[in-house]
């Protein structure tokens, strides 16, 4: 398919009041190079990203912004010079990162080591990025998609569409620090939020063979979900008062999801075992985070963070899903209703990730 055969359109965000309000407009993609792969974009996930990055809440956005960086479609063109082995026709996706120092000017010392999302020159977002050759990235709430091929994966077989387009951001974000700090069987595992990114820690935990899971909410609505999902244990913070003491020293690692500057860290980090972790991945939009000093200090504990993952982590944990069965609660939404989409994502309504789709 030549690319005058098609158009890329797609929702586009103007002003920092754009959750709720984005406008279908036609824009143009980064200049194409003989290494990019363009997607007919199927499914896209919603992300919470998407609604920080709209209302400019973690920074001046660049608009008009097209979001969405859990893209799904089938490759319908690919440069003589991609990798990866994509052709024609092959069913692809695109997380949160679609350009990086990498195979431009010799490689900085993370993307040599595929750690591409931690790239200190250039870790150019899927949208509101600048791509090494000067385009501006635009997301997959769209009809097309332009990225660089290194960053486009494979999707199995054995995992359905829908169903693949929130683990390319959700899903790894959660999934890359499970692995890197540990998570395998002997250990006991925590989730804090049970939403969209913590509905995967749970599931992955259990994947990757975590002795015992224990979901931490505030309320006990997402108690029976929860346990669903695979928890072993739930707590319930809002409903016992005294939780943090009762569960002192129960867990090897915890996982943070939760987008918020108001969380009681030192009870978080009493919930720690000797030489345990704590990591956080939501990033609040409200604040800082206290450091729980003495909690840490008392158990020789570890407070870290985590971002995405590389395009070959996301193709190792596309396969442990496959193999595993990994299934997120999704609620598939026709492309045409993506404001009312965001909104609702934006109240809180989805159990557990919205998924855009160009077929309904």
């Amino acid at each position: 398919m030549a690319a005058s055969d098609y158009k890329f359109e797609g929702w586009m965000g103007l002003d920092k009041n754009s959750v709720g309000n984005m406008v279908w407009q036609e824009f143009e993609p980064k200049p194409w190079e003989e290494s990019d792969v363009d997607i007919k974009v199927t499914h896209c996930g919603i992300c919470g990203s998407d609604l920080h990055t709209l209302r400019s809440g973690w920074g001046p956005t660049m608009y008009p912004c097209c979001v969405g960086h859990e893209i799904v479609g089938v490759a319908v063109r690919v440069g003589s010079q991609a990798e990866g082995d994509i052709k024609v026709g092959d069913r692809v996706g695109v997380g949160a990162q679609s350009d990086s120092c990498r195979g431009r000017n010799g490689d900085c010392e993370e993307c040599a080591s595929g750690l591409e999302q931690y790239c200190r020159h250039s870790m150019v977002g899927t949208y509101n990025g600048v791509y090494q050759n000067g385009g501006k990235s635009y997301g997959g709430y769209s009809l097309y998609h332009r990225s660089p091929s290194r960053f486009v994966v494979k999707i199995p077989d054995a995992i359905p569409s829908a169903q693949a387009a929130p683990m390319l951001c959700g899903g790894i974000t959660v999934y890359s620090p499970l692995r890197h700090y540990g998570c395998a069987p002997g250990k006991r595992v925590g989730i804090i939020g049970v939403g969209g990114l913590g509905h995967f820690g749970i599931m992955f935990a259990k994947a990757l063979g975590a002795d015992k899971v224990v979901a931490i909410s505030r309320k006990n609505n997402k108690r029976e979900d929860a346990l669903k999902l695979g928890a072993d244990a739930y707590i319930a913070t809002d409903d016992d008062a005294d939780w943090a003491k009762n569960n002192a020293r129960s867990l090897d690692l915890i996982v943070s999801t939760v987008s918020s500057s108001k969380m009681p860290m030192v009870d978080y980090a009493t919930l720690l075992d000797l030489d345990g972790c704590f990591v956080q991945v939501g990033a609040p939009e409200d604040g800082a985070l206290e450091i729980p000093a003495f909690a840490l200090i008392g158990k020789r504990a570890k407070l870290g963070g985590s971002l995405i993952g590389g395009p070959n982590e996301i193709r190792e944990m596309l396969a442990l899903a496959a193999e595993k069965k990994v299934q997120p609660w999704i609620e598939e939404r026709s492309m045409k209703d993506a404001n009312k989409a965001v909104v609702e994502m934006d109240a809180g309504k989805a159990r557990y990730r919205y998924v855009l789709s160009n077929e309904l």
